[in-house]
């Protein structure tokens, strides 16, 4: 059925949707799409699966109310705007690409640069089909040479473009460290505001799976200090989407961190547009136990360990913080002020990490209301090993979680 529906979709999705009343019957019924009897079958379909509790209120309504026999040219129609309307499934990789069409779309000031974002479209194909649509020149394959193409990046955002970096891997970003702090996070102060740098820097990193330390490193770290700068770390595709086009709007460089294990999760986002506040966290699950704060992939890790935890008696609250740079304190802080206990679980080294100005920040504001000590489980301060256990002991991992909630709960 979803798959039937989905065919339908691709073709109806740019339709423009008339006044039923206004089109003749004759032209309904030549819809190549769509035959009535065929429309009403998956209607009736939608209504016995539950496919109906995704739509809008007022398309569930006439769903309800839906005679047995309607006119062929109505329940054609119906139907084409049930389907304009309904969710549509995207892998992470592609709605990270669909929030970047559309604002392409949208703002021909926005462009991309990287290595092989181009006609291959890029390492995870993020960028495929982009350089086809939009030409080479906003879609531009670059050299092997981090520091240049990301320097270049920023001198296009002086002169009023709003260019995407993208990192084959975001190692390689070291590479242009200098450009990212020196130029990206301070020209708008050094130039005494006369400049902003509107540019967002994205691309794989954390932990893979066997892809060696120089690939597998995680980079929060090491640019959270850099003045200027603001940073977020996706983990769903929704969330992907709305990050995505938020940074390419903001006025600020922004860092986005994409986990290179969670390219192929798949999710149900809206068909509307969307777009998420940079600095707002998410709450995956109310509790009232102990507040556990983490995000990117370790979010898939401490859900798992939440049902392990809720099985023992345990109500852990999950915030997936999504803003590393700034912090949201605001929702931090109302669910500190509710468990009195916190736990952050983090893939970022545990020396200078984000968990350790995390643990600063809350004590800073909310030490009155904790009833134990923050504890903090991070990655073991090595170079990620290539062995597959080996590399597997170097992140936190759900046992640890649940260990560690248990031992704040006693």
């Amino acid at each position: 059925m979803a798959a039937m529906l989905q065919s339908v979709r691709v073709s109806s999705a740019s339709f423009h949707l008339p006044d039923p009343s206004k089109v003749p019957v004759s032209s309904v019924c030549a819809l190549p799409v769509i035959r009535s009897g065929e429309a009403q079958v998956w209607i009736r379909f939608m209504k016995l699966g539950g496919l109906e509790r995704s739509l809008p209120k007022r398309l569930r309504h006439r769903l309800k109310i839906l005679p047995q026999q309607l006119q062929s040219q109505a329940v054609v129609w119906l139907l084409l705007e049930i389907l304009s309307e309904m969710p549509h499934e995207l892998l992470l990789f592609e709605a990270l690409r669909e929030g970047l069409e559309e604002e392409m779309d949208r703002d021909p000031r926005v462009c991309v640069m990287g290595e092989d974002v181009g006609h291959y479209g890029g390492s995870y194909k993020v960028t495929k089909g982009l350089a086809e649509k939009f030409g080479d020149l906003r879609v531009l394959d670059t050299p092997i040479a981090e520091n240049s193409f990301t320097g270049m990046a920023v001198g296009a955002a002086m002169t009023g473009l709003r260019p995407i970096v993208e990192g084959m891997n975001m190692g390689f970003l070291l590479l242009a460290f200098n450009q990212i702090s020196d130029n990206c996070g301070m020209l708008h102060y050094t130039s005494g505001g006369q400049f902003t740098i509107p540019t967002v820097i994205r691309g794989p990193g954390g932990v893979g799976r066997q892809l060696g330390a120089e690939h597998s490193q995680r980079l929060e770290s090491y640019f959270q200090s850099i003045p200027g700068i603001q940073m977020v770390a996706c983990s769903t595709p929704y969330n992907a989407k709305g990050l995505m086009k938020a940074a390419i709007r903001s006025e600020n460089p922004v860092v986005l961190f994409e986990h290179v294990l969670l390219y192929n999760l798949k999710e149900r986002i809206p068909d509307e547009e969307y777009v998420l506040s940079l600095e707002e966290a998410e709450m995956v699950r109310p509790g009232e136990h102990v507040t556990i704060l983490t995000y990117s992939r370790m979010r898939y890790h401490v859900m798992q360990a939440a049902k392990t935890l809720v099985n023992k008696g345990y109500d852990p609250e999950v915030i997936d913080i999504r803003s590393l740079k700034p912090f949201d304190l605001y929702t931090i802080g109302n669910s500190v002020k509710k468990t009195h206990r916190v736990l952050i679980v983090e893939e970022c080294m545990r020396t200078g990490g984000i968990g350790a100005s995390l643990t600063a920040a809350i004590n800073e504001n909310f030490h009155d209301y904790l009833d134990a000590p923050i504890v903090c489980l991070s990655s073991q301060d090595v170079p990620t090993p290539y062995a597959g256990t080996l590399e597997e002991w170097t992140v936190v991992q759900p046992a640890q979680i649940v260990a560690a909630v248990e031992q704040l709960c006693q």
